[in-house]
């Protein structure tokens, strides 16, 4: 049966109208949602195992952020994503001019109005210093989340696309903003200042002592505390100020310890040494001549502990007042290191640095 011809004309105009405004129902969805950039650097997430089975054994940095993007659809759902692949490294192997290239990019992006938070997928191994640098460094109250996973996506129980998904939708939240740089991993919401990596197999891999600050449960955040120390749009330092970092080394104690690697990083021309003690920070009876010789030498010398959790408490242990050293409180050495550089940036002067601990 032939359709009349005014029948088909009313059809064809309300089939377009029908589109346009489902074409119009669709971009205002997109207008809702937040805008969050992914910017990529490598790590196991982007890694690729030989089988299925391979979840500790793999190639990591392999994958681009268009194909991680683009593996995860459910993305769309809850932000306008776009991702730049900043560089493609293993975390192990980041250096100072990664983390100052990594950190000025973010800067520069915080700064767009069409950008609402920003997710950094990274690797495990180092992600804990890189979510402190810019912490320390980068003026922004828009969220600032940092990601990894422990397996690769190739792996059974692979952890990487949960922990991406939670990341951006962190990175999109309102609830998120000033709250400092933060970590998604294993359906928790970390402060980038106190989390630490302290397993090496498991996606438990993080936790902090002070525990976190939320959790990602099905798309929504759920939030049970802040962090109160430094950071951010609060903090003294500005990554726009800063084009190089200070040497800064750290010399780890253990029982029955000798003077060799404390000897040749004073004399390598850094400008601060962490020495990262057992208990509360403790020094060896014949480390400290040599750590005052350095002191003396004009290097700083930061006394932290490789102790997990605790914190090392001015004057107990040495007379730090009397050698005129710097305590790290409840950083880790690998953390009292990044503190360390960002802060001789501005400062070499004793006091002004063990305030600066006191308050980051």
């Amino acid at each position: 049966m032939e359709v009349p011809l005014y029948l088909s004309s009313r059809f064809r105009a309300f089939a377009a109208s029908a589109a346009l405004m489902a074409a119009s129902a669709i971009a205002q969805a997109q207008q809702a949602l937040p805008n969050v950039m992914i910017l990529a650097t490598g790590g196991t997430i982007a890694g690729a195992g030989a089988s299925a089975l391979n979840s500790a054994t793999y190639a990591a940095a392999k994958v681009g952020v268009d194909k991680l993007i683009a593996g995860l659809p459910e993305l769309g759902k809850v932000a306008n994503v776009k991702g730049e692949q900043v560089f493609q490294v293993a975390s192990e192997s980041m250096t100072n001019e990664h983390l100052l290239t990594l950190a000025k990019r973010v800067a520069q992006l915080a700064k767009q109005p069409d950008v609402d938070g920003i997710v950094i997928t990274h690797g495990t191994d180092t992600v804990e210093e890189t979510a402190y640098f810019l912490t320390l460094t980068v003026h922004t109250d828009k969220p600032i989340v940092m990601v990894a996973s422990m397996r690769p996506g190739t792996a059974l129980s692979a952890d990487g696309a949960l922990n991406l998904y939670d990341a951006v939708v962190v990175a999109g939240s309102k609830d998120a903003r000033g709250k400092g740089v933060l970590l998604t991993m294993n359906d928790t919401i970390q402060s980038g200042r106190d989390v630490s990596k302290n397993v090496n197999i498991v996606p438990s891999a993080f936790s902090s002592q002070w525990g976190p600050l939320g959790m990602v449960v099905e798309g929504r955040s759920y939030w049970f505390r802040a962090p109160v120390k430094r950071h951010t749009v609060n903090s003294e330092f500005d990554i726009e100020q800063i084009s190089t970092l200070p040497p800064v080394e750290v010399v780890y104690s253990y029982a029955g310890v000798s003077t060799t690697a404390v000897d040749a990083v004073a004399k390598s021309g850094v400008k601060a040494l962490i020495h990262g003690g057992p208990g509360n920070g403790s020094v060896a009876d014949r480390i400290v001549p040599r750590l005052q010789a350095a002191r003396e030498s004009g290097v700083v010398v930061i006394r932290s502990s490789r102790v997990p959790d605790g914190f090392v408490i001015r004057n107990a242990e040495q007379p730090d007042d009397k050698y005129d050293w710097v305590v790290a409180h409840d950083l880790r050495p690998q953390k009292a290191r990044i503190l360390a550089m960002v802060a001789l940036t501005k400062t070499s002067d004793t006091k002004e640095l063990q305030r600066i601990f006191w308050e980051y």
